[in-house]
Formats: C-alpha cells, structure tokens, sequence
C-alpha cells in the first residue's frame, strides 16, 4: 500500500521547503516552526504551510489537485462544510483528507465512521479549501434527488402549491429545492437567476460574468410551487399572476447578508421569475478597484470632487452603472455633507446615506421625490435613473444651484448622453452648463490568472477585428482563455469594467448649444484625449486583463 506522503508526492504537491529530501518527512523543526508563526506568516499559505511542518503532515494545494470523485463522493457535503474538510484521494484502505485544522478529531472521527476508512489528514490552506469544496461538492445532485421526490410525490395530483403555512416549514421539498437553488447561485457567483416556463418542464438558468448557463430543469408540475415559495419569500401577492410584480427578499448565506431583487413577468407557459443578487461586498469598493486606466481615473476624480455639477454613468442594462455610482458615493460621503438618493429600487443599502425609495402607487416618483430632497439640504443626490424630461429638467437645475448630482441614463457611448438629453426637450444651454463628465461603461469578463494563455494573432487577425496599435511597433501580446478547474473550465473569471469618460469642455459645452450631433461631439472628444470604449478595451487586453475576443463581443 502506498503511503500518504508517496502519493502526493506523486502528484507534486508537496512543499519543498518542509520535506527532507532523503525520508520525505517534514524537515522543519519545532522551533523553526514556532519562529514562523510567531513572526506571523505573511500569507495564509505560509501559515498553512507552517501548521503542517509542525504536525508533522503533508501540506497540500487544492487549486490544481486531481481531486478523486470517487473519495468525495465518500463523505457527504454536511460533514464537509461543517468540518471544512474534503476527501482528496483514496488508497486501498484509506481516505487522504484534506484539513484546514489538522488537529480537529471530531472531523476525523466523522469521516472515519460515514467511509468506515482510515484517515490520514493533509493540511491545506483554509480559502483554497473552501474554494475546493464549493467546486467539488455543488447541490445539483441533491437538487436533482428533490427533483424527483417531487415529481413523485405530485403524481398523486394535478399540481404543485405552496401555502403559507407550508412556507414555514424548513423541510418541505419545495423549501428544500427553492433554497438550493439560491444557495447555488450565490456560491457560483451569478448575478441573476432565471426561471423560466416551458411547455414541459421548467428551466433554471444563471448569469454568470455576464453569460447565462442552463443549470437545472424541472418538471412541470412544481413550477406554481417554486413560483410560489419565491412569490412569499419576497411579500409579493401569489393570487396575482396576470400582471408584472417586483419585490425584494434577504437570505443568509457564509455568515453574511444576501439580498434578492425579484420581478416577475406573466408568459404564455406561465410566471417567469429573474432574481437579482445584489451582494453588498461592492458598496465598500475603491474607485481603484474598478480598474479605470491612469487617465480616465484622473478625469473622473477631478468630476466628483467638485462641489457643484452632474455626472452621469451611462451604458446598457447590467453594465455595472449602479456599482460605479456607489462607489463614487463611497468615495464622496462624509460626515460634514449631506448625501440623500432617490432609487426605484434601492439596490444597495450604505450606511451614513439617506436613501428614498421611488414608489409610483403613492405618488413618490423621480420627480416628486427630488422636488422634497432638494428642500431637505443635500450636498450631493444620486437619482436611479433619468427617465423622463421633468426629471432631467429638476436634476440640471439642481447641479446649477450648487448640488453635485449623480445620475444614470442609457445610451451607447459618453457623447450621445448630451444629445439625449437635448432630444428631452431640455434647453441645450443648460445641458452645456449643468454637464461636467459623462462615463459610459461595458463589462467583459475577466481572464484567469492561473490558465491564460499567450495569443498568437497574426497583423491580419488584429486588423480584422480592428484592434488599433501603432503598426510601425511589434505585434501587442495579448492573452487568451484556456480553462481550467478554478475557471470552471471556461477561461473567464470575474468581470471587469471598460470605460469611456468623456469631460464636458468649453468647446464640447459650444456644441451642446449648437445643438451639434453626437458623431461631432465624439470627434472633438477625442481629440481633446477622451478613451473610447474599445481603445480601453484593448488597454486592458494588452494588460492581459481580458482578452480579444471579450472586447469585439461587448464593444461595438
């Protein structure tokens, strides 16, 4: 029988600096040890690395482990995530288990009892390991065995419902299935939910960075259930379903605070239902963190620290506009001014800010929202969106009157914004004064760090998908997506923001009253040094940020 240590080292993971090169035990003695975490290991990898050598076992790195199926089919995903461990291998008799904490026998006794197996422990760092059970262990396979109870259990019946009463109970099937499906979302970073009605069944699908995969499909018979659970989860009336509803729900997911924006649309197989998860993690970001190049950050920054002006961040649905917004909040709050918003609806919610809720039916709209916020003191308002003209008109009058308003509006590019907002019948002398910078933003998907690749285009190649560069020069090195374990073998990995931002300059200011069109506006634009969309694109893809192909799908 193969030892623990042979095997992995057969696999190459263990670490060299702990290993004895004769015996291949750990090398490192107590007191070395003892100096490494006393000075406080720089990395969680060095402490991780730091626990092994000190009980004497091997240390292993998840990331690009073949992990056996077979040996994590072994032990089942409570004990796993309760424990934080994840069965990496077996060798005859024995399970090698992954461990965050060596020391933890409960852990070990657990896994020994459910694989009736020796346990030989291996000590991996905490996030790698967590990382690795939520790659190795998903809910589909529960998800499917409630599939099929409730599938069984409606063959009784014609369908599927859900009471009130029934939403109350934890571990009923359809509490089950609703709550794994949200819990799968989160844990695979997707931005929305989609659940859609067929003529058969009923289709799950996710976005993830900005590409929707189908993921679950359902029988027929539980879609009012599934419906309805979510319809009660998020206070919106079940009895309704012949019109659009919208509302908002909140779960706990890894000790923290998740919360859902839901809206249902009627179709002719039934309620279609989108949940949008809005993680609050990006209400703390720095406008650093939303990779701007040197010069666009620097145009923007010198926007927002002004007392006085409006801003707008404009771009398509689900191009990040909200994350922009709030971030410049984060960066321009504090406590010596007064920050108040007017949302429909409230995505984030920020301490220290005064947020409105729009709500039509009691006659709270853009419009008459910003009129009462205007008389409560602000320094700076964020309007959700521009949609109308008295909006527009009461937004510009408000930057006019010493008030830094921020605001979205949809249009292709940052110079359309101005001609938008003449085409609202909005005098064009007060765009011109009222406008100081316009930021429109795309999201391209990020490539992998750990599996991207060099790209051999040829001139001809880059020419054809008009990637500009200086010909004279060397071909630029750009990257492309390869694929692998952390990336869900998909290349990609997280998303990042393309910006154009656009300063609204005397001259641009003259075109605006001159009632110029956007063609013309953009040309002066960039004469003057704005970026536009696909030049920080393929910025960014010279980066090895992105990659080439990301750029020509996202930027026209």
């Amino acid at each position: 029988m193969a030892s623990m240590t042979e095997i992995l080292i057969l696999h190459g993971h263990l670490p060299i600096e702990y290993l004895d090169s004769v015996s291949g035990e750990p090398a490192a003695d107590e007191s070395t040890v003892r100096d490494l975490l006393a000075r406080g290991a720089t990395t969680a990898g060095q402490y991780a690395r730091a626990r092994a050598a000190q009980s004497s076992l091997p240390f292993v790195e998840l990331v690009d482990y073949p992990v056996d199926r077979t040996a994590v089919a072994l032990v089942s995903s409570a004990i796993c995530r309760r424990h934080t461990v994840l069965p990496i291998a077996v060798t005859n008799d024995t399970v090698i288990l992954a461990m965050a904490e060596p020391g933890n026998v409960f852990a070990i006794d657990d896994v020994r009892a459910a694989t009736q197996m020796l346990v030989a422990p291996a000590v991996a760092e905490r996030d790698d390991l967590l990382a690795a059970i939520d790659r190795h262990i998903r809910s589909d396979e529960e998800m499917s065995d409630l599939r099929t109870a409730l599938e069984e259990e409606s063959a009784a019946v014609e369908s599927v419902t859900v009471s009130i009463a029934d939403s109350l109970d934890d571990d009923a099937p359809i509490v089950r299935f609703v709550n794994l499906l949200v819990s799968q979302a989160i844990q695979d970073h997707a931005s929305d939910i989609h659940i859609e009605p067929a003529e058969q069944d009923m289709r799950v699908r996710y976005r993830i960075d900005g590409v929707l995969h189908e993921m679950q499909s359902a029988p027929k018979s539980i879609q009012n259930g599934v419906i309805s659970r979510l319809k009660i989860m998020s206070d919106i009336d079940i009895a309704e379903r012949r019109k659009p509803q919208d509302g908002r729900m909140s779960v706990s997911y890894g000790g923290r605070q998740i919360d859902l924006r839901v809206a249902t649309l009627p179709t002719v197989w039934g309620e279609k239902l989108v949940m949008r998860i809005l993680d609050n993690t990006s209400t703390s970001l720095s406008l650093r963190d939303l990779n701007l190049l040197d010069r666009n950050y620097e145009a923007y920054k010198a926007s927002y620290s002004k007392p006085n002006g409006m801003i707008l961040v404009t771009g398509p649905t689900g191009s990040g506009k909200s994350t922009t917004l709030y971030t410049t909040l984060n960066a321009v709050a504090r406590p010596e001014i007064n920050v108040i918003t007017v949302e429909d609806p409230v995505e984030y919610r920020m301490p220290g800010i005064n947020q409105v809720q729009v709500n039509p039916k009691a006659g709270l709209t853009f419009a008459s929202a910003l009129r009462s916020i205007l008389r409560s003191d602000p320094d700076v308002v964020l309007i959700g969106e521009i949609r109308d003209q008295e909006t527009a008109r009461i937004a510009i009058e408000a930057s006019l009157t010493g008030h830094l308003v921020l605001s979205t509006l949809h249009t292709n590019d940052a110079p359309s914004a101005v001609t938008r907002l003449t085409e609202m019948d909005i005098e064009p002398f007060l765009v011109g004064s009222a406008l100081d910078c316009v930021v429109a933003q795309r999201l391209a998907r990020r490539l992998c760090d750990r599996c991207k690749a060099p790209a051999a285009y040829g001139a001809a190649d880059l020419a054809r998908m008009r990637f500009d560069w200086p010909h004279d020069e060397p071909l630029p090195a750009v990257f492309q997506p390869v694929g692998c374990a952390t990336c869900s073998n998909t290349g990609y990995r997280g998303r990042l923001a393309l910006h154009e931002v656009m300063t609204v300059t005397e001259d641009i200011e003259r075109l605006a009253v001159g009632r110029a069109s956007s063609a013309e506006i953009a040309r002066v634009a960039q004469e003057q040094g704005m970026i536009t969309l696909r030049q920080d694109g393929w910025a960014k893809a010279r980066l090895g940020l992105t990659s080439v192909e990301e750029i020509v799908r996202v930027v026209a």
